[in-house]
């Protein structure tokens, strides 16, 4: 079972899978907390105009998207902090149009159906050496931030107006969680897919959330989830050659109706 690290490419899957699997559930905790959990399909969407950019430009599609990623969520959070409109209906302008966008980009440009469809839904077999030394680095700057913050990010998270009453910086912080978020899930894109990414920051967390621990436990149990999920969904992906990302959440999937079963049963 172990010649599967014999190969070059899955050695960097597994690599940066792992970073993404610890960083996307560490971000998706806050964003649930403050009723935020379709943050991150709305930035996929938005990552996909820009990957849509990338492949026509000849750049790499990451930087892009990451690039695009950044500029939505920081679009999204100045139309939500600035009362404009409601936050939910800032997620469903920027996906609706991102979306829209990236497939008059799609329909324009001929002939990259199938790299496109490597980022859709994820390929294990796509992540290159600069894709991950770009995971390492960014998921490092994500990890060592949240850590730094933590408390911060945790008070904004649950009561912002409380925060505020605090001397925290609530505004700076939102930008930075948002921040942190857009690049989580444009690096996510190419193990888990554009289509998907939203699921793993998600699930792992909700799954978490049945077992009734404090805020950090279930943060670090959601980590746990996600590194199973990942982790096995890479080796159901390698041995029978299905789209990496897909399986990774049916994983997911899979924990967290036990998780509702454990629940029922205790």
């Amino acid at each position: 079972m172990l010649e599967i690290f014999q190969f070059d490419f899955m050695i960097r899957a597994f690599t940066a899978g792992i970073t993404i699997a610890v960083i996307a559930p560490l971000i998706g905790s806050f964003l649930i907390v403050r009723r935020y959990s379709l943050m991150a399909d709305t930035l996929a969407h938005v990552s996909l105009l820009g990957i849509s950019v990338g492949l026509i430009t000849k750049v790499n599609p990451i930087g892009t998207a990451i690039i695009a990623s950044v500029l939505g969520a920081i679009g999204i959070e100045k139309l939500r902090g600035g009362k404009k409109i409601s936050g939910e209906s800032a997620l469903a302008l920027f996906l609706s149009g991102s979306l829209a966008i990236a497939t008059v980009v799609i329909g324009l440009a001929k002939g990259f159906s199938v790299n496109l469809f490597s980022f859709l839904f994820g390929s294990i077999s796509t992540v290159s050496l600069i894709d991950l030394y770009l995971i390492i680095g960014l998921g490092i700057i994500v990890l060592a931030t949240i850590i730094l913050f933590y408390k911060e990010l945790f008070l904004v998270s649950f009561d912002e107006d409380l925060a505020q009453a605090n001397g925290v910086p609530a505004k700076a912080l939102n930008f930075i969680l948002v921040i942190l978020a857009a690049i989580t899930v444009s690096l996510s894109i190419r193990t888990i897919g554009v289509l998907l990414i939203g699921a793993l920051t998600v699930i792992p967390v909700l799954a978490a959330f049945q077992y009734g621990r404090s805020f950090r436990q279930t943060i670090l149990l959601s980590v746990i989830f996600s590194l199973i999920s990942v982790i096995s969904g890479l080796f159901l992906s390698f041995y029978f050659a299905l789209p990496s990302g897909g399986i990774i959440v049916v994983v997911a999937l899979v924990i967290f109706l036990l998780s509702l079963a454990i629940k029922k049963t205790g």
